[in-house]
């Protein structure tokens, strides 16, 4: 049984993706970016706050499933400018604590809107 959300973001119906399937103890959470209540993106130019709404995102889409961020068990962060690695990795580190998940930052060229800095990827495992 498969079991999906969606956030309302307007590319998942133009796209045709979901935000989170849940097969089974498997959870996987589609790229999600720094997307304000009102579709922009949310705070332009602060990696920090973008990477911290990104995992806000997260944890919904989650919840929306059945599962929660302790449930996550690896993070893939797409990021426009590695030179900020720290900003982006903070907010990373503060989500998680002591229970961190595998991971990887990757610098991309550009990400769906051109002020958006960061997008992530995650996979849940829930035993």
């Amino acid at each position: 049984m498969r079991t999906r959300v969606f956030s309302g973001a307007p590319w998942e119906r133009r796209f045709g993706y979901c935000r989170a399937v849940r097969a089974g103890a498997h959870v996987f959470v589609s790229g999600t970016a720094p997307v304000a209540p009102d579709g922009s993106t949310f705070a332009p130019g602060d990696a920090y706050a973008q990477m911290k709404k990104c995992l806000e995102i997260v944890a919904e889409a989650l919840r929306g499933v059945g599962a929660g961020p302790e449930d996550i068990v690896r993070t893939r962060m797409y990021v426009t400018d590695i030179s900020r690695s720290e900003e982006f990795g903070r907010a990373h580190a503060e989500a998680f604590g002591a229970a961190p998940p595998a991971t990887a930052m990757v610098e991309v060229k550009a990400l769906i809107a051109p002020d958006m800095l960061c997008e992530v990827e995650v996979d849940a495992l829930v035993l």
